[in-house]
């Protein structure tokens, strides 16, 4: 009854958001699903890179594979709002599901090609597109905005729990087995999303259609209205730096491995892991600190310091040393991610709450094609490790010019307000 008792109250304190029956098929169905995810992401890359030999190449398969969330995710943002995110949600899984059967019964049968994979790379991010905006905006459906914060927390807990186990489990499958097992758990592991979907009621918000409103004026609205509130455009502009530069682990990492550790699988999957595991820390803490609500200043500080991390992996070649600053990186991720994605959720009205997210998903995921052909082709040129400096680097001189510019609009502002009064 006391160890009862005690986890009553750790939920009660720290995962308030696991008390709303809905949010809990929906975290308990990812917990499964993430894993397999991240199973297949490794299995992939390494599958590309063992194919192909060329950084660029695996390079070009992540810009294809994020290229349609660059260019559908605003289309997608003014459609999600007219229909029950929980049908949309229900749609995209399934269809993520047949993509990993398909993907392993080309392996199984030595069919596959590096062709093939492109063309399913693509269909995995016009599928993404949608899938990530509504998934946004659909926790607020399930815990309301009080447990909103604990709930993006403990999404990213759950994401970042699987980044360690799936890749370990990923990398043991490799080695003994094959990567095409990897594809065909992946698969597998949408049952259990799916299952839980079906069995959410949430209080669904659907927006209604407005007269004479074409898809690009919802479009151009959502901009500015972001552009008229300074927290949002800063944060989104500070999202869309590090969305680029600073999230290209799944290029660097293998060709890191490789070229400059000079290892092979395991250490690779040993590698992802120790993002994973930071990462896992980064959420726990925001999940304890949930109540505070989201924080500018560790939006900022955490921006600086992915930069940094980011420079001293390319700095050095010692395995222990990179998987400490890649665990450090990746807590600084979540600690960055969380606040932005909350910051945006809780500022933005009802209407507005789609396109804002998927602006959001534009600049975190959709910036994602740009960043990994930057990597691929800095990693061919300079080495995974110039890579890795270049992509800091970038990432510290675009973050000061965005909060110098703020600064002064911000003192312009403050000045206007005290003429006025």
């Amino acid at each position: 009854m006391n160890v009862l008792g005690a986890g009553e109250r750790l939920i009660q304190n720290h995962f308030h958001a696991l008390t709303h029956k809905n949010y809990r098929y929906f975290w308990l169905g990812q917990c499964v699903s993430l894993v397999g995810t991240w199973m297949q992401n490794i299995g992939q890359s390494w599958l590309v890179l063992t194919m192909t030999g060329s950084p660029f190449l695996l390079g070009l398969v992540g810009t294809v594979q994020f290229l349609p969330v660059t260019c559908f995710s605003l289309f997608a943002g003014t459609i999600i709002d007219k229909f029950p995110k929980k049908t949309v949600l229900l749609i995209t899984q399934t269809a993520f599901m047949l993509l990993a059967f398909i993907l392993s019964a080309l392996v199984f049968t030595g069919t596959v090609q590096y062709g093939y994979i492109l063309v399913m790379a693509f269909l995995l991010g016009t599928i993404n597109a949608f899938d990530l905006p509504t998934r946004q905006s659909f926790n607020i459906e399930v815990v309301g905005k009080e447990d909103l914060l604990n709930a993006v927390a403990l999404n990213s807990m759950t994401f970042n729990l699987a980044r360690i186990v799936g890749p370990a489990i990923g990398a043991g499958m490799m080695a003994y087995f094959g990567a095409a097992w990897c594809f065909l758990l992946n698969g597998l592991s949408f049952i259990a999303v799916i299952y839980g979907l079906l069995q959410i009621k949430p209080v669904a918000y659907v927006r209604k259609k407005k007269a004479n409103t074409g898809v690009f004026k919802e479009i151009k609205d959502g901009f500015l209205y972001i552009a008229r509130d300074p927290l949002l455009a800063k944060t989104i502009l500070l999202v869309a730096v590090i969305g680029t530069f600073g999230f290209n682990f799944a290029v660097l990492i293998p060709v890191f491995t490789k070229s400059v550790l000079h290892m092979q699988e395991k250490t690779y999957g040993v590698l992802m892991s120790c993002l994973g595991v930071g990462s896992l820390i980064g959420a726990l803490a925001m999940s304890v600190r949930s109540k505070q609500g989201p924080k500018l200043a560790l939006i900022v500080s955490g921006a600086y310091l992915i930069s940094v991390f980011l420079i001293g992996n390319g700095l050095n070649n010692v395995l222990w040393l990179t998987g400490l600053l890649l665990a450090l990186n990746g807590l600084c991720n979540i600690l960055f991610s969380t606040n932005c994605n909350s910051t945006l959720q809780l500022n933005t009205k009802d209407e507005y709450r789609s396109r804002v997210m998927s602006i959001y998903t534009l600049v975190f995921a959709g910036s994602t094609p740009l960043g990994n052909l930057f990597a691929g082709i800095a990693a061919d040129r300079f080495g995974a490790d110039g890579a890795f400096v270049a992509c800091g680097s970038l990432c510290l001189i675009l973050i000061s010019v965005i909060l110098l510019v703020y600064r002064h609009k911000d003192r312009d502002m403050n000045k206007q307000d005290a003429l006025a009064t």
